[in-house]
């Protein structure tokens, strides 16, 4: 079993930032992909970035240029910085992982893989 527990959401200003953390926990030699989702009150789930167990990224249109997902191993976490926010940036964020492997690290085969584990989702909220 994999844990995952999120941090580091909260309200921002526009244009402001902030950086999600996602701590791993359990079997984590089984994790092969990390990503992030956000999703709306009664909106689908969408990915925003991911990250391969060898560092490949992929990012949403949307973010691409102002959010970066990065994973330190040695401290078993994941982070999402996110720059130049903006008020439509505005959801709850969830950490997941996959064990399954990718071999073309592009968002949409992100977006296709089965992810196994769910953190609880932090708030991230920007105003205008």
């Amino acid at each position: 079993q994999v844990q995952l527990v999120e941090s580091g959401g909260g309200l921002v200003q526009t244009g402001g930032s902030l950086r999600l953390s996602c701590a791993v926990s359990g079997s984590i030699f089984s994790i092969n992909a990390m990503g992030w989702y956000r999703q709306a009150p009664g909106k689908q789930r969408d990915l925003v970035a991911a990250v391969t167990r060898g560092g490949s990224t992929a990012y949403a249109d949307p973010v691409k240029g102002r959010f970066t997902i990065s994973r330190d191993n040695a401290l078993n976490t994941v982070y999402l910085q996110m720059n130049s926010l903006k008020p439509e940036d505005t959801y709850v964020y969830y950490c997941a992982a996959a064990r399954s492997v990718l071999l073309t690290p592009t968002i949409a085969n992100f977006g296709r893989l089965m992810w196994d584990y769910w953190g609880q989702g932090t708030q991230v909220t920007v105003s205008s």
